[in-house]
């Protein structure tokens, strides 16, 4: 954990959000020798589903915070069962400094044996006995585990966040607690004092820079980098970091400018997936948000995904483009719920929180059919994330357009440039980015 990097984007992920973790991950192995690993800090959508499956990649590591675990701190002591000599549990104490862990021949923890265990076992056994005061050790070391065992260790499991612990750890006198796997079973010792410092998460944030955004508990990793293509609400670092916040349409246009730049090629998969990320964010090169970089990425990676022995070698950037788009767009294949918290993020000002959610289709006539239970679900969205008000824009990726839905939005928003439907919504031409068109517009008319 200590050399690990974590390259991960934002909550919810979208396409280029995972697709450009995988890409900056294999970069950081391949380049620079680094131990690192994507990771996704929520569920993927269908769109990224779809085109993990067609390149045959694993889906990133979920890692929805970044709070140390127990099983951070945990080390895998030798064991002695509660039955066997007390020389077996002195033996391995004195290669451990001074803790044996005690196991049932089930692998549940029987307790820990330590240095103070051992003094109150010894003091207990001879002290009040004269005719036990000229015993050897070795005949005192006869005697079974159990009887100079601790068996109220607390015991903590390996997946718990050590800082939900901390009031009952300081409370205890001891210095040694066992941790268990989500069965019960014995999964090592921790030490107090690793407790109270832990080893601190490495990671790099990619398509997003905002700490509302990132996983959780981001104030106890070591932020190291940045990468990202959207407006600034970076958060405080520790230390100087690298930090790329570039106009262009996608984060997977970052990374693969940062291949190239290292004289490398990315393997057909990693650059197929990178070609996913950025055909998504820019809607095949069409997105107001692509700019001549983009387009340059864009060939770049064509070249490395549709190679021979790629598995994508029978496509183009058109034919794989449209499957891309098509895979994430639809309103009936997805519960109201999922849609409008799929794709959302949140923004605050001054005077207002509130969140974008976008969704794609193929026609924006679908919407007409799911109106009503997209409205309920933006609603309550709304009221679960104690939000002042939510939008969803449902996008048509066909034809560039989109329409909005609105959830208590303040007066102030009559103003929005997008005239209102008969239905509530409103028709918003040629809109399909929320970076950069929708977003300017809200935030516009609220002064911030």
């Amino acid at each position: 954990m200590n050399n690990r990097t974590y390259v991960i984007g934002h909550v919810n992920p979208d396409t280029d959000s995972i697709a450009s973790a995988m890409g900056y991950a294999w970069l950081l192995r391949e380049r620079d020798e680094i131990d690192a690993i994507a990771a996704r800090a929520g569920s993927m959508n269908p769109q990224t589903h779809w085109v993990l499956d067609r390149l045959s990649l694993e889906a990133p590591l979920l890692l929805p915070d970044a709070s140390p675990r127990f099983k951070n701190v945990a080390r895998r002591m030798d064991t002695a069962l509660p039955d066997s000599p007390l020389r077996d549990a002195w033996g391995i104490a004195n290669r451990t400094g001074g803790v044996a862990a005690i196991i049932n021949s089930d692998g549940t923890p029987y307790g820990l044996l330590t240095g103070l265990t051992l003094f109150s076992f010894f003091e207990e056994y001879v002290g009040p006995h004269p005719n036990r005061q000229e015993m050897r050790i070795s005949d005192l070391l006869d005697v079974p585990c159990h009887e100079a065992t601790d068996t109220g260790v607390p015991r903590f499991p390996a997946n718990a966040r050590i800082r939900d612990a901390l009031p009952r750890i300081f409370r205890e006198e001891r210095n040694n607690f066992l941790v268990t796997d989500e069965n019960g079973l014995y999964v090592g010792v921790c030490r107090q004092r690793d407790l109270l410092n832990p080893p601190r998460l490495r990671v790099v944030l990619v398509d997003h820079n905002e700490a509302e955004q990132a996983l959780g508990a981001l104030d106890e990793a070591d932020l190291v980098e940045i990468i990202d293509h959207h407006r600034l609400g970076n958060p405080p670092t520790r230390e100087p970091i690298r930090f790329t916040v570039d106009v262009v349409g996608s984060t997977s246009t970052l990374v693969t400018e940062r291949i190239e730049e290292a004289g490398l090629s990315a393997p057909p998969e990693i650059a197929g997936v990178l070609l996913a990320g950025l055909i998504s964010d820019t809607l095949i090169l069409t997105s107001p948000t692509t700019t001549e970089r983009d387009q340059r990425a864009a060939e770049r990676l064509g070249r490395w995904a549709f190679s021979w022995g790629s598995p994508l070698k029978d496509e183009d950037m058109n034919s794989y483009g449209k499957l891309v788009l098509e895979s994430g767009a639809g309103l009936s294949t997805r519960d109201p719920e999922e849609i409008v918290s799929g794709d959302m993020k949140t923004y605050e000002t001054t005077a207002y929180k509130f969140s974008v959610s976008q969704a794609e289709v193929t026609d924006l006539m679908q919407l007409n059919k799911h109106l009503e239970s997209l409205s309920n679900a933006l609603d309550q969205l709304r009221i679960a994330r104690a939000l002042d008000f939510s939008l969803l824009m449902v996008t048509d990726v066909v034809r560039g357009s989109s329409r909005i839905l609105l959830s208590n939005p303040p007066p102030i928003l009559d103003d929005l440039p997008y005239p209102r439907q008969d239905d509530g919504t409103r028709h918003a031409k040629g809109v399909v980015s929320r970076k950069k068109q929708l977003l300017p517009a809200v935030l516009g008319l609220l002064g911030s």
